[in-house]
């Protein structure tokens, strides 16, 4: 990981070079790593690299989001759901009806 002391888990990114990781220039893409499958560490971790404001910008432009990291976001962060991407696209993807 480059540019940083934060250790993060190389499991979470099994489909890159953990080595060439930029921790400025993805940091979308390891803010939304470590909010959907990271641990409470690899966050406070996170937090404390980007701030409270940047994760929070990050994670509202999501296209997804599992029901449970969306309502952990949404409470962490005092954002209302209709206020992220996710939330909207899966308002507008409606499922198949069950018969």
């Amino acid at each position: 990981m480059k540019n940083s002391n934060v250790q993060l888990s190389r499991s979470l990114f099994w489909d890159v070079d953990y080595d060439k990781i930029d921790m400025k220039k993805n940091a979308s893409f390891i803010i939304e790593r470590i909010v959907s499958m990271g641990k409470w560490e690899e966050f406070k971790s996170i937090l404390a690299f980007y701030g409270k404001s940047k994760i929070a910008e990050t994670v509202i432009q999501l296209r997804y989001l599992d029901n449970r990291t969306l309502s952990f976001c949404s409470l962490y962060f005092n954002i209302p759901l209709d206020k992220f991407r996710c939330y909207n696209m899966k308002q507008l993807n409606l499922p198949h009806w069950n018969y």
